[in-house]
């Protein structure tokens, strides 16, 4: 049977860059797109029922695009599931241990 082995810092380290890199990549490369999410939907929406309206605030960051703004939408939910999924395995291996 084979035991797993784990990984370095450094081999962690450039996985971890990797990933980064990929997540800012299209933030940089897109401009422009023409992908329209939920809030640009709801906004129309709103604007058509009460032509008077006006936001409460202004967004911190506007991302380039719409496929932009999706694409943080997903890293932010990926990176969710991952948190929970780690903790649930954490927790689920603490209870496995002989030594607990």
């Amino acid at each position: 049977m084979m035991t797993p082995k784990s990984l370095s810092w450094p081999v962690i380290i450039v996985l971890w860059l990797v990933v980064i890199g990929l997540a800012i990549t299209p933030i940089l490369l897109i401009r422009d797109s023409e992908f329209g999410g939920a809030d640009a939907a709801a906004e129309v929406a709103i604007v058509e029922i009460n032509p008077d309206y006006e936001p409460w605030f202004a967004p911190l960051f506007e991302p380039p695009g719409s496929e932009t703004e999706s694409l943080l939408f997903a890293l932010q939910a990926g990176l969710g599931a991952g948190f929970i999924g780690y903790f649930f395995g954490w927790h689920r291996g603490r209870r496995r241990r002989p030594d607990q």
